[in-house]
Protein backbone atom coordinates (compact mmCIF):
# COMPACT_ATOMS: atom_id res chain seq x y z
CA UNK A 1 0.00 0.00 0.00
CA UNK A 2 2.81 2.39 0.91
CA UNK A 3 4.58 1.57 -2.32
CA UNK A 4 1.40 2.27 -4.26
CA UNK A 5 1.03 5.69 -2.60
CA UNK A 6 4.67 6.51 -3.31
CA UNK A 7 4.24 5.57 -6.98
CA UNK A 8 1.12 7.76 -7.15
CA UNK A 9 2.97 10.73 -5.64
CA UNK A 10 5.81 10.23 -8.11
CA UNK A 11 3.36 10.10 -10.98
CA UNK A 12 1.59 13.29 -9.85
CA UNK A 13 4.92 15.07 -9.46
CA UNK A 14 5.95 13.95 -12.96
CA UNK A 15 2.68 15.15 -14.52
CA UNK A 16 2.96 18.54 -12.80
CA UNK A 17 6.53 18.90 -14.00
CA UNK A 18 5.50 18.04 -17.58
CA UNK A 19 2.64 20.53 -17.36
CA UNK A 20 5.04 23.31 -16.37
CA UNK A 21 7.40 22.46 -19.24
CA UNK A 22 4.65 22.34 -21.89
CA UNK A 23 3.12 25.56 -20.53
CA UNK A 24 6.47 27.33 -20.82
CA UNK A 25 6.97 25.99 -24.36
CA UNK A 26 3.46 27.13 -25.29
CA UNK A 27 4.23 30.66 -24.06
CA UNK A 28 7.51 30.74 -26.02
CA UNK A 29 5.80 29.46 -29.18
CA UNK A 30 3.03 32.06 -28.77
CA UNK A 31 5.58 34.89 -28.46
CA UNK A 32 7.41 33.66 -31.58
CA UNK A 33 4.08 33.28 -33.39
CA UNK A 34 3.16 36.92 -32.77
CA UNK A 35 6.61 38.10 -33.93
CA UNK A 36 6.61 35.96 -37.07
CA UNK A 37 3.03 36.85 -37.95
CA UNK A 38 3.77 40.59 -37.73
CA UNK A 39 6.81 40.18 -40.00
CA UNK A 40 4.80 38.05 -42.44
CA UNK A 41 2.00 40.61 -42.71
CA UNK A 42 4.44 43.52 -43.05
CA UNK A 43 6.06 41.84 -46.06
CA UNK A 44 2.76 41.26 -47.85
CA UNK A 45 2.39 44.84 -49.09
CA UNK A 46 5.79 44.81 -50.78
CA UNK A 47 5.20 41.36 -52.27
CA UNK A 48 1.78 42.37 -53.60
CA UNK A 49 3.12 45.59 -55.13
CA UNK A 50 5.90 43.67 -56.89
CA UNK A 51 3.40 41.13 -58.21
CA UNK A 52 1.07 43.90 -59.44
CA UNK A 53 3.95 45.59 -61.29
CA UNK A 54 4.89 42.39 -63.12
CA UNK A 55 1.23 41.71 -63.96
CA UNK A 56 0.84 45.23 -65.35
CA UNK A 57 3.88 44.92 -67.61
CA UNK A 58 2.72 41.54 -68.95
CA UNK A 59 -0.85 42.80 -69.45
CA UNK A 60 0.27 45.87 -71.38
CA UNK A 61 2.84 44.01 -73.48
CA UNK A 62 1.14 40.89 -74.86
CA UNK A 63 3.51 38.50 -76.58
CA UNK A 64 6.60 39.84 -74.80
CA UNK A 65 9.47 37.36 -74.85
CA UNK A 66 10.97 36.47 -71.49
CA UNK A 67 13.00 33.48 -70.30
CA UNK A 68 10.88 33.10 -67.18
CA UNK A 69 7.57 33.02 -69.03
CA UNK A 70 8.52 30.38 -71.61
CA UNK A 71 8.21 26.65 -70.77
CA UNK A 72 11.31 24.46 -71.02
CA UNK A 73 11.69 21.06 -72.69
CA UNK A 74 12.94 19.26 -69.56
CA UNK A 75 10.35 17.24 -67.64
CA UNK A 76 12.32 17.34 -64.37
CA UNK A 77 11.34 19.52 -61.43
CA UNK A 78 13.40 21.05 -58.65
CA UNK A 79 11.49 21.57 -55.41
CA UNK A 80 12.43 23.74 -52.45
CA UNK A 81 10.92 22.29 -49.27
CA UNK A 82 10.48 24.13 -45.97
CA UNK A 83 10.35 22.20 -42.70
CA UNK A 84 11.30 22.96 -39.08
CA UNK A 85 14.59 22.55 -37.25
CA UNK A 86 12.97 21.20 -34.08
CA UNK A 87 10.19 18.76 -33.27
CA UNK A 88 7.25 19.07 -30.85
CA UNK A 89 5.19 20.97 -33.43
CA UNK A 90 2.30 18.58 -33.98
CA UNK A 91 1.77 17.31 -37.50
CA UNK A 92 3.58 20.23 -39.15
CA UNK A 93 6.52 18.23 -40.53
CA UNK A 94 4.69 15.00 -41.29
CA UNK A 95 2.07 16.88 -43.33
CA UNK A 96 4.96 18.22 -45.44
CA UNK A 97 6.34 14.70 -45.88
CA UNK A 98 2.89 13.38 -46.82
CA UNK A 99 2.47 15.98 -49.58
CA UNK A 100 6.02 15.35 -50.83
CA UNK A 101 5.29 11.61 -51.15
CA UNK A 102 2.07 12.33 -53.05
CA UNK A 103 3.30 15.01 -55.47
CA UNK A 104 7.06 14.65 -55.98
CA UNK A 105 9.12 12.25 -58.05
CA UNK A 106 11.92 11.04 -55.78
CA UNK A 107 14.38 11.20 -58.70
CA UNK A 108 13.89 14.95 -59.12
CA UNK A 109 16.23 17.30 -57.23
CA UNK A 110 15.10 18.67 -53.86
CA UNK A 111 16.50 21.55 -51.81
CA UNK A 112 15.49 21.10 -48.17
CA UNK A 113 15.45 24.06 -45.79
CA UNK A 114 15.13 22.81 -42.22
CA UNK A 115 17.00 20.07 -40.40
CA UNK A 116 14.28 17.89 -38.88
CA UNK A 117 13.36 15.99 -42.07
CA UNK A 118 16.80 15.73 -43.66
CA UNK A 119 17.55 12.17 -42.52
CA UNK A 120 14.00 10.92 -43.12
CA UNK A 121 13.79 12.20 -46.70
CA UNK A 122 17.30 10.93 -47.38
CA UNK A 123 16.40 7.45 -46.14
CA UNK A 124 13.18 7.47 -48.19
CA UNK A 125 15.19 8.04 -51.36
CA UNK A 126 14.51 11.68 -52.15
CA UNK A 127 17.25 13.34 -54.21
CA UNK A 128 18.47 16.01 -51.78
CA UNK A 129 21.00 18.11 -53.65
CA UNK A 130 22.09 20.10 -50.60
CA UNK A 131 24.78 17.85 -49.16
CA UNK A 132 24.19 18.95 -45.57
CA UNK A 133 21.21 20.07 -43.43
CA UNK A 134 20.31 23.76 -43.76
CA UNK A 135 18.89 25.47 -40.69
CA UNK A 136 15.53 27.16 -41.18
CA UNK A 137 15.56 29.15 -37.93
CA UNK A 138 18.85 30.83 -38.82
CA UNK A 139 17.99 31.44 -42.46
CA UNK A 140 18.57 34.95 -43.82
CA UNK A 141 17.16 36.51 -46.97
CA UNK A 142 20.55 36.44 -48.73
CA UNK A 143 21.09 32.75 -47.90
CA UNK A 144 17.60 31.93 -49.12
CA UNK A 145 18.21 33.97 -52.27
CA UNK A 146 21.33 31.89 -53.05
CA UNK A 147 19.30 28.66 -52.76
CA UNK A 148 16.59 30.04 -55.03
CA UNK A 149 19.23 31.16 -57.54
CA UNK A 150 20.45 27.55 -57.71
CA UNK A 151 16.98 26.52 -58.84
CA UNK A 152 16.68 29.45 -61.26
CA UNK A 153 20.04 28.59 -62.86
CA UNK A 154 18.96 24.96 -63.30
CA UNK A 155 15.84 26.27 -65.06
CA UNK A 156 17.78 28.66 -67.30
CA UNK A 157 20.15 25.83 -68.28
CA UNK A 158 17.14 23.59 -69.10
CA UNK A 159 18.22 21.03 -66.49
CA UNK A 160 14.71 21.27 -65.06
CA UNK A 161 11.47 22.46 -66.59
CA UNK A 162 9.81 23.54 -63.35
CA UNK A 163 10.91 25.23 -60.14
CA UNK A 164 8.43 24.87 -57.30
CA UNK A 165 8.13 25.40 -53.57
CA UNK A 166 6.56 23.15 -50.93
CA UNK A 167 5.63 25.21 -47.90
CA UNK A 168 2.96 25.39 -45.20
CA UNK A 169 0.31 28.08 -45.64
CA UNK A 170 -0.78 29.90 -42.50
CA UNK A 171 -4.59 30.00 -42.57
CA UNK A 172 -5.17 31.09 -38.98
CA UNK A 173 -3.81 30.34 -35.52
CA UNK A 174 -5.42 26.88 -35.58
CA UNK A 175 -5.16 25.84 -39.23
CA UNK A 176 -2.05 25.21 -41.37
CA UNK A 177 -2.10 23.67 -44.85
CA UNK A 178 0.93 22.36 -46.82
CA UNK A 179 0.87 23.54 -50.43
CA UNK A 180 3.01 23.56 -53.58
CA UNK A 181 3.64 26.92 -55.25
CA UNK A 182 5.02 26.95 -58.82
CA UNK A 183 7.77 29.53 -59.24
CA UNK A 184 8.95 28.83 -62.82
CA UNK A 185 7.77 29.05 -65.46
CA UNK A 186 5.81 32.01 -64.13
CA UNK A 187 2.14 31.15 -64.26
CA UNK A 188 1.09 34.78 -64.46
CA UNK A 189 -2.47 35.29 -65.57
CA UNK A 190 -2.24 38.50 -67.61
CA UNK A 191 -4.94 40.83 -66.40
CA UNK A 192 -6.94 42.96 -68.76
CA UNK A 193 -5.44 46.31 -69.62
CA UNK A 194 -7.09 48.94 -67.46
CA UNK A 195 -9.64 51.08 -69.23
CA UNK A 196 -8.12 54.48 -69.90
CA UNK A 197 -10.64 56.66 -68.15
CA UNK A 198 -10.00 60.19 -66.94
CA UNK A 199 -8.50 58.95 -63.67
CA UNK A 200 -6.32 56.28 -65.30
CA UNK A 201 -2.57 56.83 -64.97
CA UNK A 202 -0.38 54.62 -67.12
CA UNK A 203 2.96 53.59 -65.66
CA UNK A 204 5.86 54.04 -68.08
CA UNK A 205 8.74 51.56 -67.97
CA UNK A 206 12.24 51.90 -69.41
CA UNK A 207 14.19 50.62 -71.26
CA UNK A 208 11.75 47.91 -72.51
CA UNK A 209 9.39 45.25 -71.18
CA UNK A 210 11.68 42.27 -71.85
CA UNK A 211 14.69 43.79 -70.09
CA UNK A 212 12.61 44.81 -67.10
CA UNK A 213 10.91 41.41 -66.78
CA UNK A 214 14.25 39.58 -67.02
CA UNK A 215 15.36 41.51 -63.94
CA UNK A 216 12.07 41.98 -62.11
CA UNK A 217 10.77 38.40 -62.21
CA UNK A 218 13.79 36.95 -60.32
CA UNK A 219 13.27 39.70 -57.70
CA UNK A 220 9.62 38.71 -57.46
CA UNK A 221 10.51 35.01 -57.12
CA UNK A 222 13.01 35.77 -54.34
CA UNK A 223 10.37 37.71 -52.46
CA UNK A 224 7.68 35.07 -53.00
CA UNK A 225 9.98 32.40 -51.56
CA UNK A 226 10.90 34.64 -48.63
CA UNK A 227 7.22 35.40 -47.98
CA UNK A 228 6.36 31.69 -48.11
CA UNK A 229 9.27 30.93 -45.76
CA UNK A 230 7.90 33.46 -43.25
CA UNK A 231 4.45 31.93 -43.66
CA UNK A 232 5.89 28.46 -43.00
CA UNK A 233 7.75 29.57 -39.88
CA UNK A 234 4.60 31.30 -38.65
CA UNK A 235 2.64 28.09 -39.23
CA UNK A 236 5.38 26.13 -37.41
CA UNK A 237 5.08 28.27 -34.28
CA UNK A 238 1.30 28.14 -34.46
CA UNK A 239 1.38 24.35 -34.74
CA UNK A 240 3.84 24.13 -31.84
CA UNK A 241 1.64 26.36 -29.69
CA UNK A 242 -1.39 24.17 -30.38
CA UNK A 243 0.61 20.97 -29.71
CA UNK A 244 1.92 22.27 -26.37
CA UNK A 245 -1.51 23.53 -25.34
CA UNK A 246 -2.99 20.12 -26.14
CA UNK A 247 -0.19 18.37 -24.23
Amino acid sequence: MAASKQALRTRIKSVNSTRKITKAMEMIANAKLVKQRNAMEANRQYAQRLQDTVDEIVANNPGVECTYLEPKTSDAKVTIIFCSDLGLCGGYNQNVVKLAREKLDKKDPVILVGTSLYRQLKEEGFNLINGYPISSDRMTFLELKDLVDDGINMYRDNKVGTVELLYTRFVNTMSFVPEIDQLLPCSLAPTEVKEKTSDYVETLFEPDAQTILDQLIPMMIHDVVYADWMESTTAEQGSRRVAMKTA
